[in-house]
């Protein structure tokens, strides 16, 4: 039984990775096309801002996630309340749920926002006529992790206490998303 979950656990986290890689690519070379057509700085601050509150934004759902209580959205699910059943397969697959929002997005969006950054380091560079490179790399650096470890921080603080209404808004997004596209999210999953 030991040797099934560590072989489960290393085949899902070669799928993850093997998925992380590819959006990140897409994600990166579409946020790269897009500073470099547009060429200018104040797009390229406020992407970076985009792309850091996005990462924030997901590690809020997942940590919700992880603490938010399964008996409300369960009797609201025999209510058929719109969202409900969503919530309980978001709280009940946690997991995945924390590991996606937390792990890959977060990620992506730490590694996007740093390239984004060595960008406007770069085109700052070049437009100001600056030589200390070093120095400006090490500002952005340290702007870019502040700005990124503080709102989680904060971040995380709202989620732990309002985890049922974060999930249950986040639910009623992907009740909405099933609804249209038809697809469910964790249709074989608890």
């Amino acid at each position: 039984m030991r040797r099934y979950i560590q072989r489960e656990n290393l085949l899902s986290g070669l799928i993850v990775a093997f998925f992380t890689f590819f959006i990140a690519l897409v994600i990166s070379l579409g946020s790269e096309a897009l500073v470099r057509a547009v060429n200018s700085v104040i797009l390229a601050i406020i992407l970076l801002f985009l792309v850091i509150f996005t990462g924030i934004c997901f590690d809020i759902v997942g940590t919700a996630a992880t603490a938010a209580d399964l008996p409300p959205f369960n009797a609201k699910a025999a209510k058929k309340v719109p969202g409900a059943k969503q919530a309980v397969k978001l709280i009940r697959n946690a997991d995945i749920v924390a590991n996606f929002c937390n792990d890959v997005v977060g990620d992506v969006a730490g590694t996007l926002s740093g390239a984004i950054g060595a960008g406007i380091v770069i085109s700052l560079v070049d437009v100001l006529d600056l030589t200390n490179t070093v120095l400006l790399g090490a500002l952005m650096t340290s702007f870019i992790a502040a700005l990124t470890v503080g709102g989680k921080a904060v971040g995380k603080s709202i989620a732990l206490s309002h985890a049922d209404n974060i999930i249950f808004r986040v639910a009623l997004i992907i009740n909405w998303w099933e609804r249209i596209t038809g697809l469910e999210l964790f249709s074989n999953r608890r």
